[in-house]
């Protein structure tokens, strides 16, 4: 198994060097060069079985030779055994047809759990044969960082600094971040929204002196291996209901589109997805892209969903690499365009495309807190505010027959006050978290400036 980047001028890598590398040197996010596929027997084979099984089924066929297999088990078991339910993600039932899919009983109450405790463990064995030390540098709209920095929190072969925006994420997400003791944890908050973070990561893996001198490595969604991890829960939870025999569709509250994204590479590997819906909140580029066809940045809306407060969604450029026939420089084209006027056109017969895998919706601030309190009322389900924007875009696109299941992303106790605001129920944290509001805290403050960010991390790293 062969990795390539999206803009088709990278080095070809295996799935070790690609996970390692993150970024592709030409500025691209590196994919499969083809996409294993699973037979309805397989599939089916999967029905019952334990998520860490499913995980380890899912995710061998992309792994070449990178791990074996006894390797690759141990670090599944590994990635998973902190975990508060044993299904690891269970279905909940809302309503006729219509599932939720919690992702929040990781380390660290959000879904990328999922993926940033898997990708520790790929590091840890992968960095320990290879003898080598790396500087892992994220950016995060909330829950990427803190499931970043719980993951690689006091390993002796990473150093983990992350950037968040200022202001603009929850308190418990902020405290998650800030509180940590390990002296190879970096939590640096940053003038400026979650995009300016993200496009700071990007620009430090382009200069490449600094990335060749700090030893850089990035684990965002732009990691391919990432977004492995988090189709397992695609194949787990469409199987519990009925796949292949029956077809499930998806909605995904995503900002960054790399969850989705993941449903896509589920699609593709066989799983009978009927529709993979988009949920935006009021930032709603990715809804309005499917749309219009037209790609356009607007300034970031701060919402009580702030993990989706995003007007530039890496994971897109995964998908338009598909869209566009697999053609690097269509695709380079079209970034290079973001990159200069803030937005570019999709073309026809990529929308065509898009329009064909994805269906999309949004939800207001009002709409949001109506549903979390809806939800409790009927159900007694309280939603985080993310949640929530799936499940009131899900409710809209439900078909007869076709069971929907909705990505609950974050525990609602991350969000203690949208969630009390809208329900009048402040949710409160799990016991090994009682005390998060008192620890103390470990930040630095940033201007949103590469030349400075570039030395502060140097000046951590080094300490």
């Amino acid at each position: 198994m062969q990795y390539v980047s999206t803009r088709g001028k990278a080095p070809i890598l295996s799935f070790e060097e690609a996970m390692l590398t993150g970024l592709a040197r030409d500025g691209g996010l590196y994919v499969p060069e083809t996409i294993p596929t699973f037979t309805a027997d397989e599939i089916a084979a999967m029905a019952g079985q334990p998520y860490e099984e499913i995980a380890f089924r899912v995710m061998k066929p992309y792994l070449g030779e990178s791990f074996t297999d006894d390797e690759f088990r141990q670090i599944i078991a590994k990635a998973y055994d902190g975990f508060g339910h044993d299904a690891r993600a269970p279905l909940v039932q809302l309503g006729p047809d219509h599932f939720l899919l919690e992702l929040f009983h990781g380390p660290t109450l959000a879904f990328k759990d999922f993926a940033m405790q898997m990708i520790g463990q790929l590091f840890e064995v992968a960095l320990g044969r290879r003898g080598e030390r790396v500087t892992i540098i994220g950016a995060t709209s909330g829950d990427t960082g803190s499931a970043a920095i719980e993951a690689f929190r006091g390993l002796d072969a990473v150093d983990v600094v992350i950037l968040f925006p200022q202001g603009r994420v929850s308190e418990v997400q902020r405290r998650q971040m800030t509180t940590p003791s390990e002296s190879n944890v970096h939590a640096i908050a940053v003038e400026g929204d979650f995009d300016d973070c993200q496009a700071r990561v990007k620009d430090m893996f382009n200069d490449f002196d600094f990335r060749d001198r700090v030893k850089l490595a990035g684990v965002n969604s732009i990691n391919w291996a990432r977004v492995l991890a988090q189709v397992v829960y695609y194949f787990s939870s469409a199987t519990s209901l009925g796949a292949p025999h029956r077809k499930v569709s998806f909605t995904v509250p995503t900002g960054n589109f790399g969850d989705i994204f993941a449903g896509f590479v589920a699609q593709k590997m066989g799983l009978p997805i009927d529709r993979l819906v988009i949920a935006t909140n009021q930032n709603d580029i990715l809804h309005r892209t499917l749309q219009s066809g037209a790609y356009t940045k607007e300034a970031v809306v701060p919402s009580i969903s702030p993990s989706m407060d995003i007007q530039v969604s890496s994971n897109f450029e995964r998908v338009l690499f598909d869209a566009y026939g697999r053609d690097g420089e269509a695709v380079a084209q079209q970034m290079a365009d973001l990159g200069q006027g803030g937005a570019f056109r999709v073309s026809q017969g990529a929308l065509e495309f898009l329009r064909e895998h994805f269906d999309s919706g949004r939800a207001s601030e009002d709409e949001t807190t109506a549903t979390i309190a809806r939800s409790f009322a009927h159900t007694g389900e309280v939603l985080c505010p993310h949640s929530a924007v799936g499940v009131k875009v899900a409710e809209e696109a439900l078909q007869p027959g076709v069971p929907m299941i909705t990505l609950a992303t974050a525990h609602p106790a991350k969000f203690p006050a949208a969630v009390e605001a809208a329900c009048g129920v402040s949710p409160a944290l799990p016991k090994r978290m009682a005390d998060l509001y008192e620890r103390p805290e470990r930040v630095t403050d940033c201007a949103n400036d590469l030349a400075a960010l570039e030395a502060l991390i140097e000046e951590k790293i080094s300490a």
